[in-house]
């Protein structure tokens, strides 16, 4: 082991290409020899991680380069060093043996490693008997990669990282360092180009914006009280409980005094409260992993597995977690395996090449966001990325992942003009690479984590979004996804359309509501009322309505008390639950004041009443996805603009939905129902209560030969329960 003079000065110039077949300790026959880098040292004299001194080495270059012959067998080492009269201790990274192994480097291959997520990045472990910090990032067409961090002065040379050349992973133990150490990745490419340093594309935690450097943290908790949650959903079928998700930015649902962010736990101390005394079943965050630009929302990421840095560390996100179940909610986060943004300390160009993206523009560039898309048909892309929803289900217990924009995955012309985008290899626009990933996703997902929910935002009419995720028949292409659920995007375009209008031209437009009813058992929908429909000079859902202020607030309420008594689970913005008037913006919390205003407070009173007779009536939840769960009752009276249903379960009361979208008081309005009785008022949207006019039936009417004469309040909905 005598290497040349280049050798040497690669070693100390931190270009040298594999650091591991000339430093640290080797076997010979002249027993254990150590080379080291120690700079500013005059002696060095090395012991075992035990203590043992194991013998002296000695200084062949005036730039800190040690060797000597060691007593007993390669070993990781420390070295006291000594100048000028001081000393330290060094302990040598490049005397401990790999971390990871060769059942590692087979599944990495195969790209079938279910657990990437406990090997990849950088982990706080003990190794070979030292504490320390393993790092290990994929960068197979580099030439060099160094873990620099503020640990070792951002210095390249100082730990040039073990390349495992069968899965292009590079990885390096550096003892004595721990948690919350600042780090990047120093890439020189296969043409020698340096790259801009690299944030961890696994990092577990970040900082905070603008600074983009990854941080070394510990994600694992071990003391979760969460049990019987997670059972309950493991439990039941989602498609037949009652599932109301209140959609958060977590960002600006509120502020701190000094308008800066709530950390999570300041949120949970706020937020789960709330949640709980509105009924919501769920919060569902729009994405929170680490992204540099605020106006994204989240939605362009730059650290899939790392919580934003903005809400505190990671740990405090795994509490939030946790107390959401302690009070029986649901923990959703938006998941964006769609694209990247092309910021120059992520995923673009990782190591020189197009890596996590396609290299032709026309597979890899959107142009509706300016992003890169991930390159599905890249084994170790798509291994990332499963292993990306894998671990947020099972070290922070989200019960489910709300997947974005899955339509601009499936189709390879999303978005784009003729000569734009390149066909499949049969000439089809669909994007099977896509499709495949989605279907990993979701039977990995399944397969591990018994009640997770997985939903998807799919604005086409593509088959089986929510069907399961099997084989198909021998010679076909399977097509099905997988996921839980669908947003009914349909639904919210339609219905809002319709609201938008004024009630005099509502009869003309009446299959705005009842188009969706016709393929509204497809699929396991969830009806959205989301942030994309508040943003962008769309206005809030309230100033959507048509009319004058009082039409408006009366037209809300109907609207969404008919929402909750339309098949489907439930999602609303925040904010819009107490009809914030102003347009969503990320830059400031809600509106809160307006609570302080009664027709305000109404509909944030009707909003909790309808969740809790959700909750409690399983016929307007047990069949959400089920054709046998809806009636229609009434379903052409356009000249009324009245739209009436029937929403049952099998041994439960029906439920009666009844619409009057127009400013017209209506009584003894029939309508037909399935059995004569009693059917009690369960909600009128035109109550006092809730800022309205306070007509209606009196609590109860009774049905006669099979109909019954009711009072429609306007602008109003009502449901009325079967009796007896």
């Amino acid at each position: 082991m005598n290497p040349d003079e280049s050798a040497l000065d690669s070693l100390l110039n931190g270009t040298h290409g594999d650091p591991f077949s000339l430093l640290g300790v080797h076997g010979g026959p002249g027993g254990a020899f150590a080379r080291a880098i120690l700079p500013g040292a005059e002696t060095a004299e090395a012991f075992s991680i035990a203590g043992t001194c194991l013998g002296q080495v000695a200084r062949i270059d005036d730039r800190g380069l040690f060797e000597g012959f060691l007593l007993g067998d390669p070993q990781p080492v420390r070295y006291r060093c000594t100048a000028g009269g001081h000393d330290w201790i060094v302990t040598d990274p490049y005397s401990f043996a790999p971390v990871l192994g060769p059942v590692d480097d087979l599944l990495i291959a195969q790209g079938t490693h279910y657990r990437l997520f406990d090997k990849m990045g950088a982990h706080v472990i003990e190794h070979q008997g030292a504490k320390g910090v393993h790092f290990a990032v994929w960068a197979p067409n580099a030439r060099i990669v160094s873990v620099v961090g503020d640990f070792n002065d951002w210095d390249p040379a100082r730990h040039v990282m073990r390349n495992r050349r069968d899965i292009g992973v590079w990885e390096i133990f550096v003892p004595d360092i721990k948690d919350y150490r600042a780090y990047k990745f120093h890439i020189v490419g296969a043409d020698g180009a340096v790259q801009p340093l690299k944030a961890d594309p696994f990092a577990f935690m970040t900082e905070v914006r603008p600074r983009t450097a990854s941080v070394t943290a510990r994600t694992q908790k071990h003391d979760w009280n969460d049990a019987a949650h997670r059972e309950h959903w493991a439990s039941v079928d989602p498609r037949r409980v009652p599932v109301s998700i209140y959609e958060v930015h977590a960002g600006s649902w509120q502020r701190d005094r000094w308008n800066w962010f709530l950390n999570w736990d300041e949120m949970a101390d706020q937020l789960i409260p709330y949640v709980v005394d509105m009924g919501f079943t769920h919060i569902e965050f729009l994405p929170i992993s680490e992204h540099p630009y605020d106006p994204s929302w989240g939605y362009q990421t730059t650290g899939l597995y790392a919580p934003s840095a903005r809400f505190g560390e990671p740990a405090g996100f795994a509490r939030f977690v946790e107390g959401a179940h302690k009070a029986g909610i649901g923990v959703l986060l938006d998941w964006v395996p769609a694209h990247f943004p092309t910021d120059e300390h992520g995923l673009v160009r990782f190591d020189g090449t197009a890596l996590y993206e396609h290299e032709d523009r026309r597979q890899g560039f959107h142009p509706d966001w300016n992003t890169l898309i991930y390159n599905f048909g890249r084994k170790e892309v798509a291994s990332y990325l499963v292993n990306n929803a894998l671990f947020w289900a099972e070290r922070y217990h989200v019960d489910g992942l709300r997947v974005d924009a899955v339509a601009s995955m499936l189709y390879r012309d999303y978005s784009r003009k003729e000569g734009e985008w390149i066909a499949n290899a049969a000439g089809g626009r669909e994007n099977w690479e896509a499709v495949d990933f989605l279907r990993a996703t979701n039977r990995a997902l399944y397969a591990a984590n018994p009640g997770i929910i997985t939903i998807a935002e799919e604005s086409t009419a593509w088959p089986g979004v929510s069907a399961p995720a099997d084989d198909a028949p021998p010679g076909e292409r399977p097509t099905a996804l997988g996921f839980g659920f669908k947003w009914n995007m349909g639904f919210m375009h339609d219905t809002l359309a319709y609201m938008g209008r004024d009630p005099v031209h509502r009869k003309f437009h009446h299959d705005d509501i009842t188009f969706g009813l016709m393929y509204a058992f497809s699929e396991n929908f969830v009806l959205p009322l989301s942030h994309d429909e508040v943003v962008h000079g769309k206005g809030s859902l309230l100033a959507k309505m048509s009319g004058d202020d009082w039409q408006q607030f009366a037209n809300l309420r109907a609207y969404y008390a008919m929402m909750w008594g339309y098949p489907g689970k439930k999602l609303l913005f925040m904010g819009q639950e107490f009809a914030q008037r102003e347009e969503w913006s990320e830059e400031r919390a809600l509106d809160w004041h307006l609570r302080g205003a009664p027709a305000h407070e109404g509909v944030r009173n009707l909003v909790r009443d309808l969740n809790r007779l959700y909750r409690a009536r399983p016929a307007l939840h047990a069949r959400d996805c089920e054709g046998e769960g809806f009636e229609w009752l009434i379903v052409d009276d356009a000249e009324n603009s009245v739209f009436a249903w029937l929403r049952k379960a099998p041994g439960c009361p029906p439920v009666a939905v009844i619409a009057n979208m127009t400013p017209t008081l209506r009584s003894g309005y029939r309508v037909p129902v399935p059995a004569d009785g009693k059917w009690n008022e369960v909600l009128n949207s035109d109550s006092v209560y809730y800022g309205g006019s306070g007509k209606g039936n009196l609590g109860q009417v009774r049905a006669v030969d099979g109909s019954m004469s009711v009072t429609l309040p306007p602008l109003a909905t009502i449901m009325l329960e079967y009796a007896q």
